[in-house]
């Protein structure tokens, strides 16, 4: 039988081992990077047992009566080791269904993790979830990414962007200049009308926690940054946490040139995607078709990020 508790500080190191082994090993899912912003979030991560092991995890914050997998991250749902069988899984969500409903949640909102991050299949969360659980879809996204390995051709503007950019001599260099990145991102993102989630202090606070998995790249001109890219760095994945480059940049092809640098060089180092996030607004119902294409000219395609809905009054 599977037992449910609620996380505390106490099972740290159990949490931390047990991800790091997971189908879904991804850092963000990491205790450090799960209450790096836990002032803006009320955490409610479960653990499950059984006979007395740890057979699953659930990053998860509460809001109100809905329990959700997790606020503060893009991507979520239960993490289970890489040897579980369906009938364990089935069990696992069964028990969580009935331990948030006893503990007073009227809703699970279930945040999916897409398939290119998976270290093995993982899906049977989606099918009992819909088949046994009623969960329905309320929200999906369109993200975009390269399979490095059969990767498509560039288009030709941006193409000409990079032999622009190449011709002005411009060079990719690592940076830990993190205050000057958050400037030169703040800049970009205000012409769009958005601010950053990450303060410079918590982006240095997070490389510190995960060297290996947040790097910073930048482009310089003249003694300036003029384009940077945050990596997000994952098992099988690479992923732009953050592109910005100020209008210099623009104008030199910086941004074009930076990114096919992270491509080529998550090819070279032996990655199976590189993906850009998300092109959708207005919680998916907007698909930004500027931002898509830019994306498409790299050579990515899309790939679904599905939020569902279980209803526990049901």
């Amino acid at each position: 039988m599977v037992e449910c508790q609620f996380y505390t500080s106490s099972s740290k190191s159990i949490w931390d081992d047990f991800v790091r082994a997971s189908k879904l090993a991804l850092f963000f899912f990491e205790r450090d990077y799960l209450e790096y912003h836990a002032d803006r979030f009320l955490d409610a991560s479960l653990i499950f047992y059984k006979d007395s092991k740890v057979i699953a995890l659930f990053p998860a914050t509460r809001n109100g009566q809905a329990l959700i997998s997790h606020g503060g991250l893009t991507y979520g749902g239960l993490i289970f080791e890489p040897g579980v069988r369906s009938a364990d899984i089935q069990e696992v969500i069964g028990a969580l269904c009935t331990y948030s409903r006893a503990n007073g949640f009227s809703e699970i909102l279930y945040k999916s993790v897409p398939y290119i991050f998976h270290r093995h299949p993982a899906q049977e969360d989606i099918y009992f979830l819909h088949n046994l659980h009623n969960a329905r879809i309320v929200r999906r996204d369109l993200s975009c990414a390269i399979h490095l390995q059969s990767r498509l051709k560039l288009s030709k503007g941006r193409k000409w962007l990079l032999a622009k950019a190449r011709k002005a001599g411009l060079q990719v260099t690592d940076s830990r200049d993190w205050s000057g990145f958050h400037s030169l991102l703040v800049d970009a993102l205000s012409r769009h009308g958005v601010t950053p989630v990450h303060s410079a202090v918590e982006l240095e606070y997070l490389h510190s926690k995960f060297p290996e998995n947040i790097k910073l790249k930048t482009v310089s001109h003249e003694g300036v940054a003029v384009a940077a890219c945050l990596l997000f760095v994952f098992n099988n994945v690479v992923h732009t946490q953050y592109l910005a480059t100020s209008e210099v940049g623009k104008e030199l092809g910086a941004l074009d040139y930076i990114i096919e640098h992270c491509i080529e060089m998550s090819k070279t180092a032996g990655y199976d995607f590189f993906n850009f996030g998300i092109s959708t607004e207005q919680q998916g119902r907007y698909l930004n078709q500027g931002l898509i294409a830019q994306k498409e000219s790299f050579g990515a395609r899309g790939v679904c990020v599905d939020f569902y809905e279980i209803s526990l009054d049901d």
